[in-house]
């Protein structure tokens, strides 16, 4: 993975992964540059999410796809697609988009559409008949993220899990300033150590980190193989680096002892793995 690396520095977990995922978005970047960015790294990318619903209105789309294939790369469609289907009745359609596009990963979230939580749990246990199931926990609009207290963040979390999702989603918006974050684009006080407290694997979660401040937080947290997703296409090796010591924000995390770190985030809090669920094999481009 790192012909070059000749420093000590931690071990990244190899693809396929459930830990150390790397999740792009997709916002509408231009075709040739989204291959591109694949082709060059598809070593260090483990998914990309088509943004909102972005994938309606992209007329390279399957061509995309193409290439996320042709380079093991999964992909899935942004929650806001399945919100917008669902206010509209239209679930069934959904359901026939992401056949259509061959997709084995669906994403079920509550960011903008107020769900009953009894209702997303079905829809969760419904889709993950077929698919691989993603939820995404937190609110898209600042007055209401703000209003979240962090035991409705738990509530959720454990929700979602033990109705079937296999990895959960933690909100921040491309923009870093919602959800878990302020409107600042810092990390709300206490979130995220009772996330991490909690009763299931901080493994379990997906970061939202779009900017190199919320990155550097959560692998200073953490460790190297954190989960983080809202990644820019522009900053798929600079994260990389992040997450290896090898810049400044992250220099002295490991200094060069030669410690294996191939795991480091097992050691890093308190997990424990919910029973009865299945999460090998995640990121794969099948549902088994």
């Amino acid at each position: 993975m790192l012909p070059s690396n000749f420093l000590n520095t931690p071990k990244r977990a190899r693809k396929p992964r459930d830990i150390g995922v790397t999740s792009l978005i997709d916002n509408g970047v231009p075709t040739r540059y989204f291959e591109d960015v694949i082709e060059s790294t598809p070593e260090l990318i483990d998914v990309v999410k088509f943004g909102w619903c972005t994938a309606i209105v992209t007329d390279d789309l399957g061509r995309k796809i193409e290439c996320l294939k042709k380079h093991d790369v999964a992909y899935y469609f942004g929650g806001t697609l399945f919100e917008k289907a669902l206010s509209q009745k239209k679930v069934d359609a959904f359901y026939q988009f992401l056949k259509q596009h061959d997709c084995h990963i669906v994403e079920i979230s509550d960011g903008t559409l107020d769900i009953a939580m009894a209702e997303k749990a079905r829809h969760i246990r419904d889709f993950s008949k077929e698919f691989h199931v993603i939820s995404e926990v937190g609110k898209k609009d600042i007055d209401k993220a703000d209003n979240m207290p962090v035991s409705a963040w738990i509530e959720a979390i454990l929700n979602d899990l033990h109705a079937g999702a296999q990895k959960v989603i933690l909100e921040s918006r491309e923009s870093g300033m919602s959800g878990i974050c302020d409107s600042s684009g810092n990390l709300r006080a206490g979130l995220v150590d009772s996330i991490a407290t909690s009763r299931f694997r901080i493994t379990d979660a997906i970061w939202e980190t779009p900017t190199k401040k919320l990155q550097t937080t959560l692998i200073s947290t953490f460790g190297p193989n954190v989960n983080l997703g809202n990644i820019a296409f522009s900053d798929v090796i600079a994260l990389e680096t992040l997450r290896l010591g090898i810049r400044s924000d992250t220099f002295h995390l490991y200094d060069t002892t030669g410690e294996d770190f191939a795991v480091a985030i097992e050691g890093r809090a308190p997990f424990r793995k919910p029973d009865n669920r299945r999460t090998s094999g995640f990121l794969s481009n099948r549902k088994a």
